[in-house]
């Protein structure tokens, strides 16, 4: 057997454990030079081989060892896709990749993963640009308009799981924020689902929120809760269930996957979210380090992004949905409820929303930046056409999720399908 051949640069010992932030819950190409995916030397194959045919390729390729992080423990829904698609990998290789996956961000917290992925620590792993704005303010600014999308629990996450992918792989100046830093951007944009407020009591109204303590990340949400009369507060999601409990806050505005696993659905579940209106997302990426990408062999580059269908589905039905369907669960045992704006709140948020999106067209985190939010528009839109022409089961309620739409009633392959051959496969290496 050749000699193994260690990707991960030797003598980096991991950092201490660390926990993931709510950001991380939240989250490449060769467009017409918008991205750098360019091919890796050897033969490869031709897209939509199968296994037997991908490990005939892997046959005479020396192994591979790659280094990665998840951000929650082992077996955990917010792992979910990491793990999934490390094993699909893995298998499809016929074990010439092989991972080493340190669990619960062991190796770097969110804030560092950058860095990491730069001097040899990690070789792919979850990004977060929108922790550091002035590191990668185009990406941020296509971040800032994520609300646009849909906030339903199925049509939603399908839609809002989408269009940013498209948005950025065609954008020049994001494609570049990553490559100056050292990223090869394999999926530039996921997020944990919508955000919403989770109070301790019902607070539906501009007077219910009316100087009430909010849990917030990001520029963005501060401003939303501004114009509902909140006041925003950083905490922890760590944190937030002692900060209810102890009325340090009222509210934490956060996706309900980040509400499961910070465990303070119990503490605040009474939730707020309109089906429309939304909040701005936190979302993380799932990116590779340039030097180990441009390091791999052709094949094993084209595995790595054909086996992202595995990653992008699992995102939703393994982390997203179950963490709903838990959270409904853990509402209705705590006496809560979901509900809708007020029409008062509801103007608020509308108005704080476009002025968000004026924000953008008016900023300078891309040169085009009207641009920007035209295609952000035009694309989420085109989404949710795409999405509502799939075979996918009526829409079910947040308050109801678990109780009516279960494992196996999507059939994410279509999905997957569908996003791989219109986003993702024309940017494959070759």
């Amino acid at each position: 057997m050749a000699a193994q051949r260690r990707i991960a640069r030797p003598g980096v010992a991991a950092a201490a454990l660390g926990l993931v932030s709510a950001l991380a819950l939240a989250g490449c190409a060769e467009d017409s030079g918008s991205g750098s995916s360019s091919g890796g030397s050897g033969e490869g194959v031709e897209i939509g081989a199968s296994m037997e045919e991908y490990q005939e390729a892997f046959a005479d390729v020396d192994p591979i060892t790659l280094n990665t992080q998840s951000p929650g423990p082992k077996g955990s829904a917010t792992g979910a896709p990491i793990e999934k698609w490390v094993a699909a990998v893995e298998e499809w290789s016929d074990g010439k990749i092989t991972f080493e996956v340190a669990f619960s961000n062991a190796v770097a917290e969110p804030t560092e993963i950058d860095d990491a992925l730069n001097d040899g620590r990690l070789d792919v792993a979850s990004t977060l640009p929108i922790y550091e704005p002035s590191e990668y303010p185009a990406n941020v600014a296509l971040i800032e308009t994520g609300f646009i999308s849909d906030q339903t629990v199925i049509a939603g996450a399908l839609q809002s799981n989408a269009w940013p992918n498209e948005v950025a792989f065609q954008n020049e100046e994001i494609m570049q924020e990553f490559d100056d830093h050292g990223i090869v951007p394999l999926v530039p944009i996921f997020n944990s689902g919508s955000q919403m407020l989770l109070c301790s009591e019902p607070r539906t109204s501009l007077a219910d929120i009316e100087g009430k303590a909010v849990s917030t990340s990001g520029t963005a949400q501060t401003a939303q809760i501004k114009a509902l009369g909140g006041s925003p507060a950083t905490v922890a999601y760590t944190e937030v269930y002692e900060s209810v409990e102890r009325g340090v806050v009222d509210c934490a505005n956060a996706t309900l996957t980040v509400g499961v696993l910070g465990g303070f659905v119990p503490a605040a579940p009474h939730a707020t979210v309109n089906n429309e209106t939304g909040f701005a997302l936190a979302p993380g990426g799932w990116s590779f380090s340039k030097d180990t990408w441009e390091s791999l062999p052709l094949v094993a580059q084209q595995l790595m992004w054909d086996k992202l269908d595995v990653y992008i589905g699992s995102n939703i039905e393994d982390k997203i949905w179950p963490n709903t369907a838990e959270a409904a669960k853990l509402v209705r045992e705590n006496d809560g409820s979901f509900n809708d704006f007020d029409a008062d709140a509801l103007e608020a948020l509308e108005g704080a929303n476009a002025k968000l999106l004026d924000q953008v067209r008016n900023g300078d985190g891309v040169e085009d930046a009207e641009g920007l939010v035209d295609a952000a528009e035009e694309s989420a839109a085109t989404w949710f056409d795409e999405v509502e022409a799939l075979d996918i089961p009526a829409e079910v309620g947040y308050e109801d999720f678990d109780q009516n739409f279960k494992s196996g009633d999507l059939d994410m392959s279509v999905y997957t399908d569908l996003v791989m051959e219109k986003i993702w496969s024309e940017r494959r290496p070759s």
